[in-house]
């Protein structure tokens, strides 16, 4: 969907990139074809680990952080409004002057509603529809544009905690781990990961049992890990910037906390949530327990039965189950 746009806008004419100097794209996700653009002059900006790897595999200068100047810029538009205005300021202010800073989005990700934003601030591109999505552009440095109320600024919430646009459940924390930190016990095992922390809430709950010598907080997207790293600054908490799926701690730890996402971009994948399970179960000792917090209409049970000897529900709400898991039947060599 994105390649056809961005093709038919090239080949038409409608944008035209630059004949020299770096172009930056921010946060394409894994599957995005960016054949359109000249791939050694191509700079990815992801901060979604699988999405970082995917790129870096096919060999593009894949980096975190922006660091700029560009000659030119392609923002790919996340849903979340806050993130997407950011990135487009971030990319306004990282393109020289002149140069072209193109938006990409669906239809579903808010694109119309940012093109009529940006018309009210700076000469904007005649918007290309296709593939139920648009692409535009406008010029870099336009004068009195002013992107200061569009940036990424942290959010501070009750009990100290940092967050920044775009990480989830950026306004505080969600449901399910509030439900999650109450119930943990008031002592937990020696060494714990939370799989998916976020901007550290459980971390932090974690922390404050009993018992605990060893917190391994994995997150994919840097943004939030960033954020944990300032909302969790006990010396037991290790940080690890990783997909879940593919991380291995140093060695079998004794307990995984878990409230796993289940949607894969803008579609629900309930796989998602059983690939965290099967990875947790990797990851644990012989008698070691996994704490989990899901939606109840998820269909985790037959993983769940699949993967640990002993299961108990202990609670939640009426959108909310809470599970106590352990033994798991697989244990890791």
């Amino acid at each position: 969907m994105r390649s056809a746009r961005l093709t038919l806008a090239l080949e038409t004419g409608a944008l035209s990139l630059p004949p020299e100097g770096p172009i930056a794209v921010w946060r394409p996700q894994a599957g995005d074809d960016l054949s359109a653009l000249p791939k050694d002059r191509v700079v990815v900006i992801q901060g979604f680990r699988p999405d970082h790897d995917a790129f870096e595999r096919q060999g593009f200068d894949t980096r975190v952080a922006a660091e700029g100047p560009f000659a030119a810029a392609l923002v790919c538009l996340p849903r979340a409004r806050a993130e997407a205005r950011a990135l487009v300021a971030e990319a306004a202010a990282k393109v020289m002057p002149g140069g072209l800073v193109i938006v990409d989005g669906q239809k579903t990700d808010g694109v119309e509603s940012m093109h009529r934003d940006l018309r009210s601030r700076v000469e904007v591109t005649t918007a290309l529809a296709k593939a139920h999505g648009k692409i535009f552009g406008f010029v870099a440095g336009q004068a009195d544009a002013g992107w200061e109320d569009w940036a990424a600024v942290p959010t501070r919430l009750a009990d100290g905690f940092v967050t920044l646009p775009g990480v989830f459940s950026a306004d505080g924390p969600d449901r399910g781990s509030a439900l999650l930190a109450a119930a943990l016990p008031a002592k937990l095992p020696g060494r714990i990961v939370d799989l998916g922390a976020g901007w550290g809430y459980l971390a932090r709950a974690i922390l404050a049992r009993e018992g605990v010598k060893r917190l391994d907080l994995v997150e994919a997207e840097a943004a939030a890990l960033d954020c944990a790293r300032q909302n969790v600054t006990d010396p037991r908490a290790q940080f690890h910037w990783a997909d879940a799926l593919s991380f291995r701690p140093e060695g079998a730890v004794d307990a995984v906390v878990c409230n796993p996402p289940f949607h894969t971009a803008r579609a629900a994948d309930p796989a998602l949530g059983v690939a965290f399970i099967r990875a947790a179960a990797a990851m644990l000792q012989p008698a070691g327990t996994l704490w989990l917090v899901a939606n109840r209409h998820l269909p985790y049970g037959p993983v769940l039965a699949a993967c640990f000897r002993e299961i108990e529900d202990i609670g939640g709400d009426g959108a909310f189950r809470l599970t106590r898991a352990a033994r798991p039947i697989k244990a890791r060599q």
